[in-house]
């Protein structure tokens, strides 16, 4: 009896667990290449083409609004005209859940490195980031950056007005 029980608890342990979404390794390369081409330049539209036209975005900054696709593609062109070789070294990528069942939905999570160059000052900078992606039709229709947008360029910007008095001393 003791043996048909613990079959028993085991079968249903194993039935119960959860593989990953299978769109997952899909749309974890999807988010890769989004990442990848944000350090080319050469490429906004390909970054593009990787997005719903329903987007809707969180962008890094503080108090920043939600953008949409159009609005997307104006702000990784700032970062492009901001920065250069730029690139993101990822810690993981992990699934996403849906928050009401705690199964898979396709969604891909990163922590990470970013690196690059201050394009005004060429200061070298790194910064530790967070980004979400949710995915309708094999495509970006939601998520997020989370870093501190604001204190990397603040941090630049300083590089560059302290420079600026020493020059003029």
């Amino acid at each position: 009896m003791k043996k048909i029980l613990l079959i028993a608890l085991v079968s249903i342990f194993i039935s119960c667990s959860q593989g990953n979404h299978p769109d997952y390794a899909a749309n974890v390369e999807s988010a890769k290449t989004l990442l990848a081409l944000q350090g080319t330049e050469a490429d906004l539209q390909a970054q593009l083409d990787l997005v719903h036209e329903d987007m809707d975005w969180q962008p890094a900054f503080h108090g920043s609004a939600r953008i949409g696709k159009e609005g997307f593609g104006e702000y990784l062109k700032g970062w492009h005209d901001a920065m250069e070789d730029v690139v993101y070294t990822p810690t993981n990528y992990l699934p996403g859940v849906l928050a009401e069942t705690g199964i898979p939905d396709g969604s891909v999570r990163s922590y990470g490195t970013w690196t690059g160059v201050h394009s005004a000052t060429g200061k070298s900078w790194e910064l530790i980031s967070y980004h979400t992606w949710d995915f309708k039709d094999g495509l970006i229709i939601s998520g997020g950056d989370y870093f501190d947008a604001g204190g990397l360029l603040g941090s630049l910007a300083e590089e560059s007005d302290s420079d600026e008095e020493e020059h003029e001393e």
